[in-house]
């Protein structure tokens, strides 16, 4: 029973995530002034899905959420800010609003389609940088191999655990513990989980929305 409970839980708890999600880019889409069909062209997307993921039906992949946050020229915490409440870890002590210091009891979660866990290591949202502990399951991926992302910045990787490819432009690479990589987000690129166990990494973007590709919307 108790095991039954606790996916219960897990479920609610993502059901909430996505509607609120949802929410978010419903209202940030409307103060730009964008209708579905006019979002949905900017990123090469069908109108139902922008519509499934503001109603909240399921949460998007990376790749999905990064391409929104993007064009709406919003940080990814923004769009959880209050969503993150709904993640944090049982048993938590309450945060001390003023201390510099992340607990790991208290890190706020982002946990997205296709088996990706984001959990952010600072104690507050930074507009500059984004500095999270990754996990990925076994046969994650940030995206389909057909698809790949593109977003400003400069982006930075530690793995921890397991083993994460990378494929940058024409580029594969193979990251073990230890391994550490930097890149030129702009240049398209995924990444998928290696073996039989999940991989984590100490993830960071800097400047994420200093994109210097011509913007789709102005």
């Amino acid at each position: 029973m108790p095991r039954r409970k606790a996916r219960a839980s897990r479920s609610a708890n993502s059901k909430d995530l996505a509607k609120e999600l949802g929410t978010r880019l419903r209202e940030n889409r409307e103060k730009r002034g964008l209708s579905i069909r006019g979002l949905a062209r900017y990123l090469d997307m069908s109108p139902a899905m922008i519509s499934q993921i503001e109603l909240g039906h399921g949460m998007p992949s990376v790749a999905t959420l990064y391409a929104v946050a993007n064009q709406l020229k919003i940080g990814i915490d923004d769009l959880f800010r209050d969503a993150h409440e709904h993640a944090q870890k049982p048993d938590a002590p309450p945060a001390h609003q003023d201390s510099p210091v992340q607990s790991v009891k208290t890190r706020k979660i982002i946990r997205l389609s296709k088996g990706i866990r984001w959990e952010r290591l600072t104690p507050k949202p930074d507009p500059e940088i984004e500095f999270y502990w990754v996990v990925y399951d076994v046969g994650a991926e940030s995206c389909p191999k057909d698809s790949l992302i593109r977003h400003g910045g400069i982006e930075y990787g530690c793995i921890i655990r397991g083993r994460l490819g990378l494929k940058i432009g024409f580029e594969e690479y193979l990251l073990g513990p230890g391994d550490s990589i930097s890149f030129d987000p702009q240049v398209p690129h995924r990444q998928w989980t290696v073996g039989k166990q999940p991989a984590e990494a100490i993830w960071v973007v800097n400047n994420r929305h200093s994109d210097t590709r011509k913007r789709l919307l102005s």
